[in-house]
């Protein structure tokens, strides 16, 4: 376990030493912030209801309880169950650990990452109720992800270990909710 964990700490330099330039130092900060994104949220409800009508309602609802599920497990059952120092909070790491957050560090376990297990939920969730009606544009969701987990790495705030678990939720749970919506709705087209 302890190769892991090294493996993990490697990786984790390799992303916050070895990348590190003064434009990902101002630009990482804002994709891991709920609030830079905001434009993309609203543009995805107008999006399901302008095109979806009644439908798109639903759609909406769903993709919220994805985001819902997600934080609900990974934050209250897995955070509450597995404590894991974050990486910003251990002194062991602080002589190469660049914290690009500034001052705030948050407290709560880092294991896993509520961003990544709510961001690839929904990534999966639009994945799997979309490709239908949008093609290959889908996959941009977990492009989208994937910058926002990256700059979770990039600040210092998770381990690559804690993005991994994270995902795996996000995408079982976003995938269960992709179904039942598909189920339930036959899709979007």
């Amino acid at each position: 376990m302890e190769t892991i964990f090294a493996w993990d700490r490697e990786l984790l330099k390799l992303i916050n030493v070895g990348t590190n330039n003064p434009v990902f130092d101002l630009v990482m900060p804002f994709l891991r912030q709920a609030s830079f994104w905001l434009p993309l949220y609203l543009f995805l409800i107008l999006f399901g209801v302008i095109n979806y009508k009644q439908t798109g309602w639903w759609w909406v609802l769903f993709a919220c309880l994805t985001g819902m599920l997600t934080n609900f497990v990974s934050s209250d059952i897995i955070k509450e169950n597995i404590y894991r120092l974050r990486p910003c909070n251990d002194p062991s790491l602080s002589h190469w650990l660049i914290n690009s957050m500034g001052i705030h560090t948050p407290k709560s376990s880092s294991f896993t990452s509520s961003h990544a297990a709510n961001h690839f939920g929904l990534a999966m969730f639009l994945f799997m109720t979309l490709r239908a009606s949008i093609g290959k544009w889908v996959w941009l969701g977990f492009a989208w992800a994937g910058a926002i987990v990256y700059a979770q790495m990039y600040v210092g705030v998770h381990y690559p270990l804690d993005i991994l678990g994270g995902a795996i939720v996000g995408v079982v749970l976003g995938g269960l909710m992709g179904y039942l919506f598909n189920r339930q709705f036959r899709g979007l087209r």
